[in-house]
């Protein structure tokens, strides 16, 4: 056959010409797909985030794209552009029900659809993809007519098959949900929004099969008016539930939308029945979209209202409960808590008797101590000062010349001998302090002339170590200071000896200086230092410093313990500073200038 002879018009973007016989086929074709676009647009720049909108995004854009190319069929003048937009539409016949599927069921389960479920939609793909170039897709052109038909293959009836097959799942489907489903609300929207879902797909279904059969395509224009049935159950169920999660709002601009589209085919409409027939529908979905919006936009404000106010009875409701439950675990706590008291009570008091009889053991036990340690120096004392004697006169010739080794043991005996000397008054004195025996021979004195006596006797040890020991004393004179001389000279001998002892370069410094109304003695070094952490307990029993082990210095830890307490005994004050471990140290006493005590304590 001649193809020429057939008189095809050209058709102008694909969709227009003359070859589109049927009045009614662009009506039916471009009104389903301008609605279908405008929802489309709508749930995008609405709500295109959720899953259930992105699934209808898919759908709704598959049937305009099989809208197109089944327009492109009935107008193109070209034999490959028919094979070819036949070819497409089987896979989009199938995109369609598959996408309504997979929709239906997020939107009645609320959840995705599993792996297992996807991959086997993906599976009924599968020969459509091996097949859609073979025989079984498309087995010829008809060249006999001018109708410019493609005759299908079995692959089509495959097809066909499968969309029935998804239609009868997504009716059990939602049979299932709504039978699942407790909330009123949730199961009128599966009954709404399913009822759309099947007549579009039974009338589309039924439009392509009776196509197909009778091969009488112009039957099949009739099945688009399905995607029209399922926009309006669509939109009925956005109002009136907020279904998708659009809002009223969004639903008047669709509405708005439609009309504006609709009307847009009166620039292409070649007819008087298309133009009628779009001003009746204009008309309709005018009617419509009045009465669904008035009707409704009353009844979501008052169930919107209703809703907040129940959410709020009901958080009310559940923090009464809570608190109610709240005061009722804290009532039997508190009468847990009141036996457990008593029972307590009962308990420390027992504890308190006990701890009363061992506290008097304990202070009998340490009087016992304290007794012992004083008797034990004072027995100690008196050989200790025989052997200081004895070494005394050894060391000045009074038995006779010795020789350089001798003398040289004998001064290393009279050290050791000066060592047990101050171990045995450091006890002594920590006795008395604890016994509340130490004594005080308060006289007025001379802060410096005590200060020399100490910087003389230590001058020559500070010099076999090579160290400076300065002293730094006022240029008027200092007033006198009512002080047990004794003691005092004992604590400033003790600080300066620790200073020169801890100190291994440069040297020690003793200063006196007038500070208002006390004197204040400072002895700084250039020694060890002492770490911050160290310095609160510098000054109680037993304790020295951690680097002082390194230096391999004897001590017992007890002469600061007992200085503070000789020096807060002359109603002085006695601290410590230091920078950090090896820069050194200096510690300060300050005496009250004025005092007036002279009697013995």
């Amino acid at each position: 056959m001649d193809l020429l002879s057939c008189n095809w018009d050209n058709a102008k973007f694909l969709i227009f010409s003359d070859n589109v016989f049927d009045p009614l086929i662009y009506y039916s074709h471009l009104g389903p797909l301008l609605l279908s676009v405008a929802l489309l647009l709508l749930i995008f720049f609405s709500n295109k985030k959720d899953l259930s909108n992105k699934i209808l995004i898919f759908l709704l854009a598959s049937f305009c794209l099989w809208s197109l190319s089944d327009l492109i069929l009935w107008a193109t003048e070209k034999p490959q552009y028919v094979m070819f937009s036949w070819s497409v539409m089987i896979f989009l016949d199938l995109f369609m029900y598959a996408a309504a599927f997979y929709f239906m069921y997020v939107f009645i389960y609320r959840k995705d659809l599993p792996f297992f479920g996807k991959a086997l939609i993906g599976l009924l793909f599968v020969p459509l993809l091996i097949l859609v170039s073979t025989k079984y897709n498309l087995n010829f052109f008809d060249l006999t007519n001018c109708e410019r038909e493609a005759k299908e293959g079995i692959l089509w009836g495959y097809t066909y098959l499968i969309e029935v097959f998804f239609a009868f799942l997504i009716l059990v489907g939602a049979v299932i949900g709504f039978l699942k489903s407790e909330e009123k609300k949730i199961r009128k929207e599966i009954v709404l929004i399913t009822s759309g879902m099947i007549l579009f797909l039974v009338a589309f279904s039924w439009g392509n099969i009776a196509g197909s059969i009778t091969e009488d395509w112009s039957v099949g224009q009739y099945g688009l008016f399905g995607i029209p049935i399922f926009i309006g159950f669509l939109s009925y169920s956005i109002v009136k539930y907020q279904t998708l999660n659009i809002r009223v709002l969004a639903v008047q601009g669709f509405i708005g939308a439609i009309a504006i589209l609709m009307g847009a085919q009166f620039f292409f409409i070649r007819t008087n029945l298309n133009r009628v027939l779009t001003a009746i529908t204009l008309f309709i979905i005018f009617i419509f979209g009045v009465m669904l919006i008035r009707s409704v936009k009353k009844e979501i404000q008052q169930k919107e209202e209703l809703e907040i106010a129940n959410k709020e009875i009901h958080k009310r409701n559940a923090k009464l409960k809570i608190a109610n439950a709240e005061i009722q675990k804290r009532n039997a706590k508190l009468k847990l808590a009141h036996k457990e008291i008593s029972q307590r009570k009962e308990e420390l008091q027992l504890i308190t008797d006990r701890l009363a009889e061992s506290n008097d053991k304990l202070r009998q036990l340490d009087n016992a101590k304290t007794e012992f340690i004083s008797m034990a120096s004072h027995q100690l004392r008196t050989p200790v000062t025989g052997i200081k004697g004895y070494v005394d006169m050894l060391i000045e010739g009074s038995y006779g010349p010795l020789t350089p080794d001798q003398l040289d043991a004998i001064k290393k005996t009279y050290t050791c001998n000066e060592r047990m000397v101050a171990l045995i008054e450091d006890l002594l004195n920590a006795s008395k302090i604890e016994s509340g025996r130490m004594e005080y021979e308060f006289a007025n004195c001379h802060i410096e002339e005590i200060c020399q006596e100490v910087v003389d006797t230590l001058v020559n040890k500070a010099r076999d170590k090579n160290l400076y020991l300065d002293y730094k004393k006022p240029t008027t004179p200092l007033p006198e200071l009512c002080i047990d001389g004794k003691k005092v000279r004992e604590v400033i001998s003790n600080l300066v000896d620790n200073a020169v002892k801890y100190t291994e370069k440069g040297g020690v410094t003793l200063k006196i200086e007038k500070n208002g109304n006390t004197v204040r003695i400072a002895v700084s070094d250039t020694g060890i230092g002492i770490p911050k952490e160290e310095m609160p307990y510098l000054f109680t029993k037993f304790s020295r410093g951690k680097d002082v082990k390194r230096l391999s210095v004897s001590g017992t830890g007890l002469g600061l313990y007992v200085g503070k307490n000789m020096i807060e005994g002359n109603g002085g004050k006695i601290w410590v500073e230091s920078e950090g471990a090896g820069k050194g140290s200096k510690f300060i006493v300050e005496l009250e200038v004025g005092r007036k005590t002279h009697y013995k304590l």
